[in-house]
């Protein structure tokens, strides 16, 4: 099995298409109707030289009986012709280009439902510029393929086809010396693609990492004036940027390589015309109308040819974002229901680790070995010791954001893998130290924890945070726009409204993840007293590094590399004269 995080396999262009070609099935009436037109243009286009050889030959063999009523004949038919030819043309147009867009939008919405199926270990190792780049600008070229690809191939072997036919009945030497050339233009051009797809995987890449520089620079940005770190990180950016530009100069000089080559072409077939015709006509192997008609059918088939060895830049543009795309779709869901996993209804709040064993599965790194602990409903849990200690991965265990490597967790003894994920994260409140507020009002970052709440739900959940006098003196109140990330507000205010979302969830099991570490003093007040709130009547686990807000627990862990190393209530681990009174004791030399 391959890991989530891995996100730069290849494809080759044959699994790309199987792929993709399932996205057509909700359009075939479109992309039917659209071969059909596109069939219609391509009739169009071939009548003409027809006429134009019919004219000629007449002309020069008996002049007298082509008459002016025959010409105008001819001029209608081909009117007609090229009124069907813009109402298809119209139609490939406008509606074509629609389809390919809803197939678009269809990828992006799958993507996006996708990335909130994986696991942390796949965000943990993929960065966020890149996601984005993936589900953005790398779908928008697929627009254009999904519209064109299968209507410039169809025109292009019906034209091909066609041209050859009436080519060969034309002149069957001249036929062959033309279609002679065309393997040798299109296995150069092949070549000179697969050169210009790397590129443009390449450049796809780089954006990404452009994307994600920005976005780590700007988001960081007080940090960065902190520490007047202005230049260093305009210097990064730069050398990216650079490094871009070099990729993209690849990539034109490729370009610059495929063009100029269906040019070269391009030419020899017409110099292969002009010197064979010219010299069957002079044999009289071949009449004037039939060598017009004849350069006339050969400029269509080489426009169709190099129109569709120039589609290739589009082809290999949509394949890579295809591919892209594929990755994210490809990355293991590590985390999801089993198949008779049932609903978390009723939750009495005892939680069970038997024989827990937990290894990170990117690195390897093991965090905890034969871990057992027992919750009992209602319990106040903290859990305390050195960092990196696994205390968080412990939490994090518990609504399943990485399942256990070996062993089992409980609720109410049954393994919580027999709960579907919706039902168990449902029952569980969780209040971090770093708290993400979505880009909104206050109300809206509330009613997050249950989106069908009323306003006077939202407010008394805003109440027992004790959030509710603040957000009232907020110049908005309740309506007042938080920022990205909640930069209006300080940290104890993003905490009390972090505090009332899951107060308005409701849960019967309640995380605190150092949640008030980050605090100044009377800030910390607040948010201790509103998570006294919080966690009466509810199992809780506590992750504190101030001991002062964990000495009212009823039960206090000490985790370190070996496992629990200590347990008992604030008094008892005091009188233990182990880890937790040294922690204690160092605590207090510091305040």
């Amino acid at each position: 099995m391959k890991k989530a995080y891995q996100n730069k396999r290849e494809y080759p262009t044959s699994i790309l298409l199987k792929r993709f070609v399932p996205y057509y099935k909700l359009h075939k009436k479109t992309l039917l109707l659209d071969l059909l037109c596109a069939a219609l243009t391509t009739v169009c286009e071939m009548v003409l030289p027809l006429i134009m050889r019919y004219i000629t030959n007449v002309g020069l063999s008996n002049l007298a009986s082509l008459t002016i009523g025959t010409v105008l004949r001819l001029g209608l038919l081909y009117f007609v012709l090229r009124i069907i030819d813009s109402i298809a043309n119209y139609y490939m147009a406008d509606v074509g280009h629609v389809m390919g867009a809803k197939i678009e939008t269809s990828m992006r919405q799958e993507a996006y439902e996708h990335l909130h199926k994986l696991s942390n270990t796949y965000f943990n190792n993929t960065k966020v510029g890149q996601i984005m780049g993936r589900i953005t600008n790398d779908l928008f070229d697929v627009t254009e393929f999904a519209h064109h690809c299968p209507e410039e191939f169809f025109i292009a072997a019906l034209k091909a086809g066609v041209s050859f036919i009436i080519l060969l009945n034309t002149n069957v030497l001249l036929t062959v010396i033309i279609f002679l050339i065309i393997p040798v233009m299109l296995g150069t051009s092949y070549v000179l693609n697969r050169k210009m797809r790397a590129a443009f995987g390449k450049q796809r890449n780089q954006i990404g990492e452009l994307n994600s520089r920005i976005e780590d620079s700007l988001l960081g940005q007080k940090v960065v004036k902190a520490f007047t770190n202005e230049e260093m990180e305009t210097q990064k950016f730069g050398e990216d940027n650079t490094r871009f530009l070099e990729i993209k100069e690849e990539t034109y000089k490729y370009m610059a390589a495929f063009h100029t080559t269906t040019r070269i072409f391009d030419g020899i077939m017409y110099l292969a015309v002009i010197v064979a015709g010219g010299i069957f006509m002079i044999k009289g192997l071949i009449l004037p109308g039939d060598l017009i008609a004849y350069l006339l059918y050969v400029s269509t088939l080489i426009a169709t040819i190099r129109r569709i060895i120039e589609f290739a830049e589009q082809f290999q543009r949509g394949m890579t974002g295809i591919e892209r795309f594929l990755q994210i779709m490809d990355a293991d869901i590590e985390i999801f229901d089993q198949p008779e996993a049932r609903e978390l209804a009723e939750v009495k709040g005892e939680i069970e680790f038997r024989d827990v064993s937990f290894a990170y599965s990117d690195d390897k790194n093991v965090i905890f070995e034969h871990l057992n602990l027992h919750i009992k409903p209602g319990e106040r849990v903290a859990i305390v010791g050195p960092s990196g200690g696994g205390k968080t991965t412990l939490c994090n265990l518990i609504p399943r954001f990485y399942d256990v490597t070996d062993g089992t967790i409980s609720i109410d003894g049954s393994d919580i893998r027999e709960f579907t994920l919706k039902s168990l994260r449902e029952k569980i409140g969780i209040v971090q130290q770093d708290v993400y507020l979505f880009s909104g009002s206050v109300y809206e970052n509330i009613v997050y924890g249950r989106t069908d709440a009323t306003i006077d739900e939202v407010v008394e959940a805003a109440k027992k945070a004790g959030a509710d006098a603040f957000i009232r003196d907020l110049v908005d109140g309740y309506d007042t726009y938080v920022g990205e990330r909640g930069v209006k507000l300080s940290g104890g205010q993003k905490q009390r409204i972090s505090i009332a979302r899951v107060f308005l969830k409701n849960p019967p099991i309640i995380i605190l993840d150092e949640a008030t570490s980050a605090l100044d003093n009377e800030s910390e007040f607040e948010v201790a007293r509103s998570l006294e709130g919080l966690s009466k009547g509810r199992t809780t686990l506590t992750i504190a590094h101030r001991l002062s807000s964990i000495r009212n627990s009823d039960r206090i862990l000490v985790l370190t590399e070996e496992g629990i190393t200590e347990e008992g209530n604030h008094q008892e681990l005091l009188d233990l004269g182990g880890t937790y009174y040294r922690f204690y004791q160092t605590a207090e030399a510091l305040r």
